[in-house]
């Protein structure tokens, strides 16, 4: 199959006769990347079994593993959930347009092949102008989920898409970099408490401005578990580098020393080493790759970069990597969500020599 790339803006607006190509093949059941203010989408039609099962071969994705339904409208919601509690309305009108997703109880004109099998349904309503018109060009409902190779780190640029998709769809759209970067907060509110599966821009401390108590979920801090997920990201390795990548927790002082001390061991054993840093720190690191993730004092930054250094990790041929830690006030949760996946869970704790766990 011949992938195309074509441009979603022009003149600063979306295309129309590009949005109205792209419309067509998904209406047709076939699938498109397109740009949102989080990370590239991977589109097809949310209400056709097939397109989703297409959306999981060309993603290598386990079929248990939920898409989120993306809606342009407020009024596309209704159909498809079977009822909106108040919360979830209030959080509607504070974050939607926007890197929100929310968790209902699906109606059956949802087909469990875009839920994974689970009786309730995602859906978030993007702010990119250009997915909002892709959106209503295909019939109102687009399952996306990030458009990468399942377990990749996730696309903020077309080109991360081309790289893991050529050949497996038909079209991706070019809307530039991503805004954010990283996907999106996701709220479970079907059950008696709202319930974060999965921190993003959207912050635990903002929803709980807007709403009271919001539970974290044990998954958010890297727990594993054998049931299926209810939610994008919550079970199985994401984001990863194709190098080992390891994530160095503790005092500033210990984490710079440590890092330095396994970048020589892993020297001594012929491997090409990289580090991610804060720029407040990167000239302390000796490695053969230091890419500066940003300043701790601009977290935005941090978030924005996080998954195009994780793929210029690959590029650059990097065979281990080792990452500071980067606990910012906001973000710093979903920061680090992406990063403990990103590692498979493996941590080294630079305030206890003996620690180095997998």
């Amino acid at each position: 199959m011949e992938t195309r790339i074509e441009k979603a803006y022009s003149e600063g607006k979306p295309d129309p006769e590009v949005i109205r190509r792209a419309g067509r093949i998904i209406r047709e059941g076939e699938l498109v990347a397109f740009p949102t203010e989080t990370v590239y989408g991977l589109g097809g039609d949310a209400l056709n079994p097939g397109s989703s099962k297409k959306i999981y071969e060309a993603k290598g994705r386990p079929s248990d593993n939920p898409l989120i339904v993306h809606i342009a409208d407020p009024d596309a919601l209704e159909p498809i959930v079977k009822y909106i509690p108040e919360k979830a309305k209030v959080l509607i009108k504070a974050f939607w347009p926007g890197p929100l997703t929310l968790i209902f109880e699906k109606t059956d004109r949802v087909p469990l092949e875009t839920t994974g099998g689970l009786q309730t349904v995602a859906v978030r309503m993007p702010e990119n102008k250009a997915a909002a018109e892709l959106i209503r060009a295909s019939g109102g409902y687009i399952a996306a989920p990030s458009a990468n190779r399942s377990g990749r780190p996730s696309c903020t640029k077309a080109s991360h898409v081309y790289e893991d998709l050529k050949g497996r769809i038909p079209l991706i759209l070019d809307g530039g970099d991503s805004v954010i970067g990283l996907e999106s907060t996701i709220v479970d509110l079907t059950g008696e408490a709202p319930v974060l599966l999965r921190p993003g821009f959207i912050s635990l401390s903002l929803l709980r401005e807007k709403i009271g108590e919001v539970k974290r979920d044990p998954a958010v801090n890297g727990s594993e578990k054998d049931e299926r997920p209810r939610a994008p990201g919550m079970k199985y390795r994401h984001y990863a580098p194709k190098g080992e990548l390891f994530l160095v927790k503790g005092k500033r002082e210990n984490v710079i020393e440590r890092i330095n001390s396994l970048l020589r061991e892993a020297e001594d054993k012929g491997l090409k080493t990289a580090v991610i840093a804060s720029e407040e720190n990167k000239d302390r690191y000796r490695g053969d790759i230091v890419v500066s993730a940003g300043s701790g004092k601009n977290e935005g930054e941090i978030a924005n970069r996080l998954f195009s250094i994780l793929r210029q990790m690959d590029s650059e041929g990097a065979d281990v990597i080792y990452s500071e830690e980067f606990n910012t006030p906001l973000l710093g949760e979903a920061i680090m969500n992406r990063l403990i996946r990103a590692a498979g869970h493996k941590e080294v704790n630079a305030d206890d020599e003996d620690s180095h766990r997998k």
